[in-house]
């Protein structure tokens, strides 16, 4: 089922996840980005083509004779969402009526309210009460209408990223400080509160999947990820303080994330400001229901937590590698 794909935001960690799986699987992966030199220069076998998915032409062009558009793609650090999002997707969406493509979204839960809270299904009512909410539910219902125009369209959502290349996400950028020595987790939720986490390559091998059934599936098709559930809060910290042991590092302590500092700093640091405005997935139990999902694909990818925490600290310079990091299947529970 290998065909021909661009990727629109490789350089990011989903986007670059999946344009190396689907490397893997056989697939012409195009990438395209700003800062590409030279034109069409292939580098570890994706075909970079210079060019913003902010220019509806550069995408349309980029996206001839493709079979699917990843739409990876967001603008850095949450900033300038209302001004980005919906004409990058607009792009996206053009360029895929046009060729009668499949769109790949990482979906997220900004679209949902605390009404459908706790559990959430992929028909669960979006009301979100913040404005990166509405942009995305604005982004999906256009997305919709690309499935009625031609195209088909392919979401999946998932919990909190972690793992190996992924950026700008709360493991990296909240709970470890990469380049200092790793003696301080600091935990964003309310204590005793449970939050989900999301493997990157086990959401990468999930798209893989997927698409590899499209044309089984509705023309647009959502689906929900189980991923790593932590029910008290706490897992993924005692994760990481298992991982620096086995390493033969000193276990870090545990403390709450400073909220305050981020409220006196966000005037100065506009992302800060940002993720205040999403806080409020950190003070209530919300998971996902993979039913669907499973229903498709028999099992959800899933890498072990203790491996999946390993890979990711070594990929942020706190030790080596360890062996034995490979994405392994298991079923999950709802």
């Amino acid at each position: 089922m290998a065909g021909k794909v661009l990727v629109l935001g490789a350089t990011g960690g989903i986007g670059g996840e999946v344009a190396r799986q689907l490397l893997d699987r056989g697939w012409e992966v195009l990438a395209l980005n700003r800062r590409t030199p030279p034109q069409g220069e292939l580098r570890d076998g994706i075909r970079w083509l210079r060019g913003d998915a902010m220019d509806a032409q550069a995408v349309k062009a980029a996206a001839k004779d493709c079979d699917v558009i990843v739409h990876a793609v967001n603008p850095p650090g949450y900033r300038r969402w209302s001004e980005l999002v919906l004409p990058m997707v607009d792009n996206t969406i053009a360029a895929a009526v046009a060729e009668g493509a499949t769109i790949v979204l990482p979906g997220t839960i900004y679209n949902f309210g605390p009404d459908a809270f706790p559990l959430l299904s992929e028909d669960s009512p979006q009301r979100p009460l913040t404005r990166k909410g509405r942009i995305r539910v604005v982004m999906e219902q256009r997305l919709a209408g690309a499935a009625e125009a031609g195209a088909r369209v392919l979401v999946v959502r998932a919990g909190d990223f972690f793992g190996p290349r992924a950026a700008n996400n709360w493991f990296s950028q909240g709970l470890v400080s990469p380049g200092r020595p790793l003696r301080t987790i600091r935990l964003p939720g309310d204590p005793g509160v449970g939050h989900q986490w999301s493997y990157l390559p086990d959401v990468a091998r999930t798209m893989v999947e997927l698409l590899s059934v499209r044309h089984a599936l509705d023309r647009f098709a959502s689906f929900h990820m189980a991923g790593h559930w932590d029910g008290d809060g706490m897992a993924m910290a005692r994760a990481i303080q298992a991982s620096v042991a086995r390493h033969g590092g000193r276990e870090p302590g545990v403390a709450r994330f400073p909220w305050w500092l981020a409220t006196l700093a966000s005037p100065i640091v506009p992302t800060l400001g940002e993720m205040r405005e999403m806080r409020y997935l950190w003070r209530t139990p919300i998971r996902m229901d993979n039913a669907r999902l499973r229903a498709v694909l028999g099992q959800e990818p899933h890498t072990a937590l203790h491996e999946a925490v390993d890979a990711t600290l070594a990929s942020l310079g706190f030790f080596g590698p360890r062996p034995g990091t490979a994405v392994k299947l298991a079923q999950q529970a709802p």
